[in-house]
């Protein structure tokens, strides 16, 4: 497996290296900003809710790490001159972009199609596919210019496999995983570009509690344990092993986890 798991894996060195997190205010996306602190990157913290931004923005300063930049901005509601000039703040603050992981995610509300309001669903489709093609779009330029760089989206197991009820969110996801095979393949060629997604699947977060109400926490993996899996996709993976994307429960077995991004040759 080219990925290997975290307890086998040689610690990641991401100093002078850049990497801008969106949804950094909730459960994964927070622990993927310490993680990355604390191998030694400037992490950029998006979300909507500015105190949870703060609280993690002091959790990395107090522990001695590089100095994040906090960036609000609500996704629903975001409109593309706004991610233009997100690109143009994070070059003229910070000179470069060497990373841009994906995990703000929007679940809206569950059942049967007709009692789903279109308004709710442009509102899970701005968050999860629009924002992230947006924000991507806007980063390229300085992606381009990373002499190493590396876009990880976050995709979902509703997205691959989709069930009643899921609706807009489920839709959504397949169409994010989407974006991230049609990336993957425009980057092929591109040597420091690299293109990845991550599929987490049932884990200890606020939005496995919106769906799952009443499942047993204690049984679901903690984000923590997900997101060395990332920051080896930042800091580590060469090339030639991009353009994947990895089942992270797999991969905390310590089993097969990666499938190809990149659609067959023959289609």
């Amino acid at each position: 497996m080219p990925l290997p798991h975290a307890a086998l894996a040689p610690s990641t060195n991401l100093a002078q290296r850049v990497i801008f997190i969106t949804g950094a205010s909730g459960r994964l996306g927070r622990e993927i900003a310490l993680a990355c602190a604390r191998s030694g990157a400037t992490v950029i913290l998006h979300g909507r809710v500015v105190r949870k931004l703060e609280s993690l923005y002091d959790e990395i300063v107090a522990a001695g790490h590089a100095q994040p930049t906090i960036l609000p901005l609500d996704l629903i509601t975001a409109r593309a001159e706004d991610f233009d000039r997100v690109a143009a703040s994070v070059r003229g603050q910070l000179g470069r972009l060497d990373a841009l992981v994906h995990t703000a995610a929007l679940l809206g509300s569950l059942g049967p199609m007709e009692h789903q309001p279109l308004e709710a669903w442009q509102k899970v489709f701005a968050v999860n596919v629009v924002a992230a093609a947006a924000l991507t779009r806007a980063s390229m330029p300085l992606l381009a210019a990373a002499p190493d760089a590396s876009i990880v989206f976050t995709l979902d197991t509703r997205g691959q496999s989709p069930r009643a009820y899921w609706g807009a969110y489920a839709a959504s996801k397949a169409a994010l995983a989407a974006l991230a095979t049609t990336l993957a393949d425009e980057c092929e060629r591109r040597d420091n570009v690299r293109v990845n997604a991550v599929v987490p699947g049932p884990m200890r977060s606020p939005l496995r509690m919106q769906s799952h109400p009443g499942e047993d926490r204690a049984t679901l993996p903690d984000p923590a344990s997900i997101a060395p899996l990332y920051v080896q996709l930042i800091g580590t993976q060469r090339k030639a092993e991009s353009a994947i994307a990895i089942d992270a429960q797999a991969w905390l077995r310590q089993e097969p986890a990666a499938t190809s991004l990149l659609p067959r040759s023959d289609s």
